[in-house]
């Protein structure tokens, strides 16, 4: 069964960084898209940031772009996420999700059907 274990997440004063951290197991990793996805309340889980299955492709939401940093170590099975310059608005439960590589590019959020438990961020102002 897909496992995904989110962690890194925690409380933050504006400006500051976080480090998440995303581990897979009883998977082929490599044979998947990674992605960040977020709950802001209120409000229906937003693509964050997503990589391919070799990390050579990276995409961020508008709002992450030039703070935010997504990688993944395939020997460790491991996606992650820096976030930088953080604002009171990027307060959120983050989640960890894959796509299948046959179920198209990593590109799309259509396929993101595996997710994590999440990990909360929260930033002070």
């Amino acid at each position: 069964q897909v496992q995904l274990v989110e962690s890194g997440g925690g409380l933050v004063q504006a400006g500051g960084s976080l480090r998440l951290s995303c581990s897979v197991s009883r998977l082929p990793f490599r044979q998947f898209h990674m992605g960040w996805f977020r709950r802001i309340p209120g409000k229906e889980r937003e693509l964050v940031a997503t990589i391919s299955y070799d990390g050579g492709d990276t995409q961020y939401a508008e709002s992450a772009k030039g703070r935010f940093t997504i990688s993944r170590d395939n020997a460790k099975n491991t996606v992650y996420l820096q976030m930088n310059s953080l604002h009171p608005e990027d307060t959120a439960v983050y989640y960890c999700a894959l796509k299948p590589r046959s179920s198209g590019s990593f590109y799309y959020q259509e396929g993101y059907g595996y997710w994590g438990q999440g990990t909360q961020v929260t930033v002070a102002s």
